[in-house]
């Protein structure tokens, strides 16, 4: 048994065996017998003793009996569950029931909703209201707001919504005690950080943005998924050596986790324009050989789950138990799964409902047991169902990824048949000659150093790798 689960178990016998406000929080239950008027009293009780699960039920019946939520202490006990347990179980519900309250976190979650949809004037109706900037809450709905904002192609209104998620991000960070929560913190900065570099990007500032990108510490939990946005950048800016460079970081045993098949098509075209068809061809014969067996076995396996959720949960589960699926391709997935912000959430949320079920197993009265336990069993069921889910929408992204990328190595392989005719380059005759790297083809800004790397080793130096191959073209 966990430290958490004892002090909770401890928590929850005080709170139902002792004559105090929880008791007569069960009471009023009893007595209210489906009037959800009772109800806020009810969680409020639940909250301050640590069940924020078990009132899930209770707030979702209420937000779906009332006409309109007009009381601020009742937002603010809403607030605080959702923040517990997370915004995907109440996502589930309609748009409608979650309206009916001001509660700033079912704005959020309104506005998301909105977001997946591509209603993005949606989105910024339901944050029209302002939200403190001291709010949980704020430092997100400014990445969204951002996001929704770029997506409609209003650059400068994105970027400075960026800059201030970025500064309300910093300013929560400094406040917070708590590991998780400043963990996702940093990561909500990081991916606004990103979110200029990406908004200067659209706008074909590629010098701003490069610079911008480089903004971004290599620390953060982002910065391993951001090397090929900026791989793409320096394709733009005619700078293929370090477009290359960029994308053999991935090579690097401690980012096999970061899973892109684009990668490899990226690197392909680059190639393709430097004219060395013989590295282009290899890089196509190569994906296909690595990826081509262990795809089609990923293909049946998913797909022999149909929406068994559970199963999908449990393959998770299995690979952060460090437990091998026999497919190196999947395992892959998997591992960079475990590294997903979204993901580790949904699943750190269904393991603290787990510690609150095994604290009310605990309880002596039978009756509040069995209720609060069917409360919970409903609330986990769906959180379970949340996590396998979104293994299983994140494993058939990747395949349907793949599954472009061997659609594209196909035309490209085609293009390299009819370009390379006269200009064939045989990486096997001039190997030996090591002559084509020259330093006169390194291209550098005023934040990246040049290391020649005699003897010396620079840890920090992960992404900052350039090639120094000469055009071929003729």
């Amino acid at each position: 048994m966990s430290f958490k689960t004892a002090c909770l178990i401890l928590l929850v016998s005080f709170a139902f065996e002792a004559k105090g406000n929880m008791q007569a929080a069960w009471d009023t239950l009893v007595k209210a017998r489906g009037n959800t008027q009772a109800y806020p009293y009810i969680v409020q009780q639940m909250v301050s003793h640590g069940l924020y699960f078990a009132s899930i039920p209770y707030i979702k019946e209420y937000l779906a009996t009332q006409t309109k939520v007009q009381d601020d202490k009742i937002d603010d006990l809403i607030d605080e569950v959702v923040t517990r347990v997370g915004v995907r179980q109440f996502e589930v519900m309609p748009t409608s029931f979650l309206s009916r309250s001001n509660a700033p976190m079912l704005r959020y979650i309104v506005a998301k909703k909105a977001f997946r949809k591509g209603s993005y004037n949606s989105v910024q109706k339901a944050l029209s209201q302002k939200i403190n900037d001291t709010h949980t809450v704020k430092p997100y709905a400014l990445h969204l707001e951002a996001a929704s904002l770029a997506l409609q192609g209003k650059n400068a209104s994105a970027l400075e919504s960026y800059k201030e998620c970025v500064k309300i991000s910093n300013a929560q960070s400094s406040r917070t005690k708590e590991v998780n929560r400043l963990r996702q913190l940093e990561i909500n900065r990081d991916n606004c950080i990103v979110g200029i570099a990406r908004t200067l990007f659209a706008d074909k500032k590629f010098e701003a943005a490069n610079l911008a990108y480089l903004d971004l510490d290599k620390r953060s939990h982002v910065w391993p998924e951001i090397l090929f946005e900026e791989a793409w950048n320096s394709f733009y800016m005619g700078d293929y050596n370090r477009t290359l460079g960029k994308l053999v970081t991935y090579k690097a045993p401690i980012l096999d986790f970061a899973f892109n098949p684009e990668n490899e098509i990226l690197k392909t075209l680059t190639y393709m324009e430097l004219c060395l068809w013989g590295d282009a061809n290899s890089t196509v014969e190569e994906f296909y050989q690595t990826y081509e067996k262990d795809t089609a076995s990923i293909v049946k396996t998913l797909r022999s789950y149909g929406k068994d959720y559970k199963k999908f949960y449990m393959l998770a589960k299995s690979s952060l138990e460090n437990e091998s699926t026999g497919n190196k391709l999947l395992d892959r997935l998997l591992a960079g799964l475990a590294r997903d912000p979204a993901y580790r959430e949904l699943y750190d949320s269904f393991q603290d409902g787990r510690s609150e079920l095994e604290a009310v197993n605990q309880l002596s009265n039978d009756r509040q047991k069995r209720v609060l336990i069917d409360n919970l069993k409903d609330s986990m069921l769906t959180q379970r169902n949340l996590v396998g889910a979104y293994v299983r929408t994140n494993l058939f992204n990747k395949l349907r990824a793949i599954r472009k990328s061997f659609e594209g190595m196909s035309y490209i392989r085609l293009e390299i048949l009819s370009r390379r005719k006269d200009e064939l380059y045989s990486t096997e005759s001039k190997s030996a000659e090591r002559g084509r790297g020259d330093i006169q083809y390194l291209k550098r800004n005023e934040k990246q150093y040049f290391w020649t790397f005699n003897g010396e080793f620079w840890a920090d130096e992960l992404g900052d790798y350039v090639f120094a191959l000469r055009s071929e073209c003729r």
